[in-house]
């Protein structure tokens, strides 16, 4: 990597600076073949309504391997390289790391000097980052003041415990496992920071072997997928507290702390409630010195007929939401819910975290509804991951989840979707018809040119 004599022009040492940044025209989304016999690829979309090419594939690239199932990938710098103790403050917005949670590689993908046809520079092997942290199946990339932060879901055997792993920002060595003390964590998912507050946090799903073959009904009736966040001291890397949202709130997934580093609160989804399959978004705050959490966004189940239910939700005559992603805008205020499986997305305004109210909704796909985009018939699938713009006027969704998962809960296959909608300032959301693509593949996440709202962590109010 060459190093800059100046900051990058991307980076902003706050979130409402990044509000103010220049609309993106690109965005990334990675996509992957369910049958394992292609490569999974990095796609470019043309996201500029003034372009003749505009909602259209105009870049792709294919990796050497197959078999990868391409997940959370992530820039390798961002804004809080411009924190007042950042070690490489002249890093630039330029890498694309992107984690195959199959197979443990990770890719490093140049994007410059031509953004549309990116390149692929470097691929970490897993027995780099098995021998160097001793973990597997990496699943999200941030990028940290001091580094690339890397969680997986477990060890090469594909047990426990998950955790955290960095990545050196200048030759992408596997630098070693963050943790110092654990504590009682074993579980992993998602990991976040609030910087402002020297506090990270992390969230739960299951080991590879819990979820590699899809939902196990006995862990899950169990209680046995994860329900827990954890709470650690960030520099001296130190589990501090447990916070358990109760054994019936199965599969607590995606952490959207607060932009504005003096907040100190975040929102949590959690997917399906075993108590009524209600999925739910819960609040974790400081209060007095100590993190709690409570649920704030309960979304319920909706009655069907089991002739239109898959196998696994037949006996319960009901589609549950299935919240398996949230997205929150750069001003703290709207907060977007995915819900897989009944094909919604819903808009909650979180002026008041404490007191979330919908201010907007969109339908497509959806395990029973179908529902269309008005360029294409029946939907299957659903909004799945979110990204909302730096601006928050636009929010993008792509419709797979994980392909072992994604054959139970739609078993007549998913076919890959990416769109976007309109996101009115005070609130609503409505379709674009102009922008609709279609996947010969998959598609999962989607990140934007220069940021997003869930790229980069600020240090400056």
């Amino acid at each position: 990597m060459v190093t800059q004599l100046k900051p990058d022009p991307t980076f902003y040492a706050s979130a409402r600076l990044a509000m103010e940044a220049p609309v993106e025209t690109i965005a990334y989304a990675v996509s992957l073949d369910p049958t394992r016999q292609k490569p999974d690829a990095l796609v470019v979309l043309d996201v500029d309504p003034k372009s003749s090419a505009y909602g259209k594939v105009v870049g792709k690239l294919s990796m050497p391997f197959t078999g990868d199932e391409f997940h959370h990938f992530g820039w390798n710098a961002c804004s809080s390289a411009l924190c007042p103790y950042a070690a490489h403050p002249h890093v630039e917005r330029r890498y694309l790391v992107i984690p195959g949670l199959r197979s443990s590689r990770i890719y490093i993908v140049d994007t410059k000097p031509d953004p549309r046809q990116p390149k692929l520079v470097k691929v970490i092997e897993p027995a780099e980052i098995a021998e160097r942290a001793g973990y597997s199946r990496p699943h999200t990339v941030h990028c940290g003041p001091d580094g690339i932060y890397v969680n997986a879901l477990g060890n090469p055997q594909g047990d426990g415990p998950g955790g955290v792993f960095i990545l050196d920002h200048d030759t992408f060595a596997v630098k070693g496992r963050w943790e110092v003390d654990r504590g009682p964590q074993y579980l992993a998912y998602d990991f976040w920071w609030h910087l402002g507050h020297d506090t990270m946090i992390t969230s739960e799903w299951g080991t590879p072997n819990m979820v590699e073959s899809g939902v196990n009904g006995e862990i899950l009736l169990a209680g046995g997928y994860g329900h827990r966040l954890h709470i650690w001291d960030l520099p001296k890397r130190r589990h501090r507290q447990v916070i358990d949202l109760g054994a019936e709130q199965q599969m607590a997934l995606e952490l959207r702390p607060a932009h504005d580093p003096n907040k100190a609160y975040g929102f949590c989804c959690v997917v399906t409630s075993l108590k009524d399959l209600s999925g739910s978004v819960w609040l974790w705050h400081l209060d007095s010195g100590k993190w709690q959490a409570e649920k704030v966004i309960e979304v319920p189940a909706e009655p069907a007929d089991p002739d239109q239910l898959p196998p696994i939700l037949k006996g319960f005559k009901a589609v549950p939401p299935l919240i398996t992603d949230i997205g929150l805008s750069l001003d703290d205020r709207f907060l977007y819910v995915s819900c897989w499986g009944t094909g919604e997305l819903k808009q909650y305004d979180v002026s008041d975290p404490f007191k979330p109210k919908q201010t907007g909704s969109v339908r497509l796909g959806g395990i029973v509804a179908r529902a269309a985009h008005p360029s294409s018939g029946p939907l299957n699938g659903g909004p799945q991951m979110v990204e909302v713009s730096r601006d928050g006027r636009r929010v993008y969704l792509s419709n797979g989840l994980y392909v072992t998962w994604d054959e139970q809960f739609y078993p007549d296959g998913i076919r890959g979707w990416v769109t976007k909608l309109d996101a009115n300032p005070a609130g609503g959301l409505t379709t674009d018809p102009k922008f609709f693509v279609e996947f010969e593949d998959r598609a999962h996440q989607i990140h934007l040119e220069g940021g997003d709202a869930s790229s980069d962590s600020y240090c400056f109010a």
